[in-house]
């Protein structure tokens, strides 16, 4: 892929992602997180907002490259 499907998918998927950031947190406070296990994740709140960051954009750029690969398979691009 080009580096302009690359852009295609970053940039879509970095906007969605800080506006399920903001949309997280407008609700959930980090500090009340907790693990699997049930206990308190004792991570500082700026590093919940950035590995959700993270992982808000993996998942948003994962569905844009999905449905990237989708539409040029079709079109034959």
């Amino acid at each position: 892929m080009s580096a302009r499907h690359w852009m295609a998918i970053a940039w879509p998927a970095f906007l969605l992602a800080a506006v399920l950031e903001m949309i997280v947190f407008a609700v959930v406070d980090p500090g009340d997180l907790h693990g699997l296990s049930g206990e308190p994740l004792g991570w500082t709140r700026l590093a919940v907002y950035t590995v959700s960051f993270f992982v808000f954009w993996a998942a948003t750029a994962a569905a844009s490259a999905l449905s990237l690969m989708l539409v040029i398979r079709k079109s034959g691009d």
